[in-house]
């Protein structure tokens, strides 16, 4: 493919030698001359392991060249990638001044090499990181018009980049996934083309999501840092090697380094997270330190209860089933569900609460688990329904934690105006009733 990359910074260099390296005939555009000087020398304008020979390689075979001249860039490529700088704003946000400037200058190209008689194509893909909607609410709107000539056309989309200094050939050449975010199939047929040599296929999404999904990744990325940071602190104050814990820890690939607990849901609860994460607040205290990431998961959490009681009470529903009360599917443990509070919060305001929860019978909780639900919820024979449908009947509002199939069947047959989703998991059909919303999504 003929390819333009607009931005000769890391990820415009990087991307750039790697694609000529694959084949492809790519031209490196930059407002910097002495980048395109560089580039031209067979030289890399940034420094990364490996980048300079690749770069010396892909010029030395012609498929790799650099420009200040946008309006030729253009004309030689069916396809741009934006590879500009994003930086923060003063206020934190996104600045996209190089973004907006980069796309009108790729626009103002594409008008000016119409040939008369003709139509041209040309498939502009975002590489540099935008917020979610950039793509959909700006650029497109932009380019509309910008152009406004039914001689060209323009198809966009968004490939986010996951590459590290220090290892970004490396990332990019063998990347666990690429995405391409767009509704276009002439613009995923090109950017699965453009990318064909890499061993994982390109996964098609909405521009959304492969914008959001790079967030998703640099802020988990980060959490993780802060997170073993954390731990490493209060640790030491207690003369614990935080380095043996965290191998020990990442030995774990079922539970703690893997794609457990990592699904967008309610609150978490039960008999052991809150308490040890409590516990472990409590320590650091002790020993005057500050965990300020762990203490906001505990506020998160309590966000995530609240969120679902404010759109319960800002509703017209007055009558509310809740179906599944114990904090995980299954189980009959009480303590500190997140459901408990939530129908604790709701009685309180003044709703009439209905619950069926297939594993909870009041006279068979014990212990600590009837202590919990005597202290929380102490009428709760009287609020337990004997059926799903029970619960349903007359309710304006169901709140759902529980996928159990006597809870989907009996929804499935009334549905209520309004099903507010807490698990994820309740099937399409739900999914696309009237009332059905997501707890996350």
């Amino acid at each position: 493919m003929r390819v333009a990359v607009f931005g000769l910074g890391y990820v415009g260099t990087v991307t750039a030698a790697v694609l000529a390296a694959n084949g492809h005939e790519v031209v490196g555009v930059d407002v910097d001359p002495n980048k395109v000087e560089a580039i031209n020398a067979g030289a890399s304008p940034v420094v990364e392991p490996g980048l300079g020979d690749l770069v010396a390689r892909t010029v030395a075979c012609g498929t790799l060249a650099a420009t200040s001249d946008i309006d030729t860039a253009v004309a030689r490529s069916n396809l741009s990638l934006v590879c500009v700088g994003t930086p923060s704003s003063p206020a934190g946000g996104t600045d996209l001044t190089y973004l907006r400037r980069a796309v009108a200058d790729i626009a103002n190209a594409l008008l000016k090499n119409i040939v008369p008689g003709s139509t041209r194509h040309h498939t502009l893909v975002i590489r540099s990181t935008v917020p979610p909607g950039t793509v959909d609410d700006l650029l497109v709107p932009m380019l509309r018009q910008h152009i406004g000539d039914d001689r060209v056309s323009v198809g966009v989309g968004v490939c986010p980049e996951f590459l590290r200094e220090g290892t970004a050939i490396a990332d990019f050449s063998d990347a666990p996934l690429s995405v391409v975010g767009t509704d276009q199939q002439a613009v995923a047929e090109a950017v699965q083309a453009l990318l064909g040599f890499l061993a994982n296929p390109v996964q098609v999404v909405e521009a959304r999501t492969a914008e959001g999904l790079k967030f998703a990744c640099n802020a988990f990325h980060a959490t993780k840092i802060s997170f073993a940071n954390e731990l490493g602190r209060v640790f030491r104050s207690l003369g614990v090697d935080s380095r043996q814990v965290m191998d020990l820890f990442c030995q774990d690939t079922k539970l703690n380094i893997s794609s457990a607990y990592l699904r967008p849901g309610f609150a978490f609860g039960g008999s052991c997270l809150p308490k040890d994460l409590r516990s472990l607040l409590h320590i650091a205290r002790m020993q005057s330190l500050d965990l300020p990431m762990l203490a906001g998961t505990m506020a998160t959490n309590a966000l995530s209860v609240s969120d679902v009681i404010n759109r319960v009470v800002a509703s017209d529903a007055r009558s509310v089933a809740i179906l599944g009360l114990s904090f995980k599917m299954g189980s009959d443990d009480l303590r500190e569900s997140p459901f408990v509070d939530v129908a604790e919060t709701l009685i309180g305001k003044g709703f009439d609460v209905r619950i069926f929860d297939p594993t909870v019978q009041s006279s068979t909780l014990v212990g600590a688990n009837r202590k919990f639900v005597d202290t929380k919820l102490p009428h709760l024979g009287r609020l337990l329904a004997a059926s799903p449908a029970a619960a349903l009947d007359g309710a304006d509002m169901a709140l759902v934690s529980s996928s159990d199939p006597t809870i989907t069947e009996a929804l499935a047959a009334m549905t209520p105006p309004v099903i507010i989703d807490l698990c994820g998991s309740l099937g399409p059909e739900l999914e696309a009733s009237n009332g059905y919303q997501g707890v996350a999504w």
